[in-house]
């Protein structure tokens, strides 16, 4: 009896491995970073970890003065579509002249489309008091402005309302695997969101993932 059709796959896998590598803050030192995921109603987590926390870097006696972390990251998510696609959403901390911890620094990088191995460069931005006053007073009692929730930093709407300012650069490296998207009609190109199109294939990366 000949076999039936294969059944069609009803979620797509999204593999990100890799690592905070560290990061440049001319003007600072001695600073940590803190990471979350973003992504859409669509998606879920199925393995690995949504948030982390680095240890504490300080820099080296090279000329480059870069913190180093090589934190890893780890995580494996699951879809029906590929809106709201998971973004990397990082926070950098360390301490003031009074030795509280204030931010230094927020920043969002979209999860890459395409799989195989890539780097990004996060550019990072504090918000600023709106008037002098408040900046004073803040520096005075060791506050600064900073977001209650930093995933506000991926989402964009009232952001453009915030008075911001550029600061340092954070250095990601991701390893991208991806399950069944072609067998569900998607793309994933070398540059911009998954594509629809009649496919084939499963896992996309240049080398087989761990069981999932």
């Amino acid at each position: 009896m000949a076999a039936g059709p294969a059944t069609s796959p009803s979620v797509f896998l999204l593999t990100v491995n890799g690592q905070i590598e560290g990061a440049n803050f001319p003007e600072y030192d001695n600073l940590y970073c803190k990471y979350c995921f973003v992504y859409g109603h669509d998606w879920a987590p199925t393995t690995g970890l949504e948030e982390g926390i680095t240890q504490i870097a300080s820099k080296s006696s090279q000329a480059s003065h870069r913190l180093i972390w090589n934190f890893p990251l780890e995580a494996t998510f699951k879809s029906t579509n590929p809106s709201g696609w998971p973004q990397l959403v990082v926070s950098v901390y360390g301490p003031d002249v009074f030795g509280n911890d204030v931010v230094r620094g927020y920043g969002s990088t979209h999860i890459p489309f395409a799989p195989g191995k890539h780097t990004k460069t996060i550019p990072m931005f504090v918000p600023e008091p709106t008037w002098r006053l408040q900046k004073f007073t803040g520096w005075l009692m060791g506050r600064r402005p900073e977001y209650t929730d930093p995933k506000v930093v991926a989402q964009g709407e009232g952001r453009e309302v915030t008075r911001v300012r550029s600061q340092g650069f954070v250095s990601v490296s991701f390893h991208i695997m991806t399950k069944d998207m072609k067998k569900m009609g998607y793309d994933t190109g070398p540059s911009g969101p998954p594509n629809s199109q009649s496919a084939t294939s499963g896992w996309s990366a240049e080398e087989q993932p761990y069981n999932i």
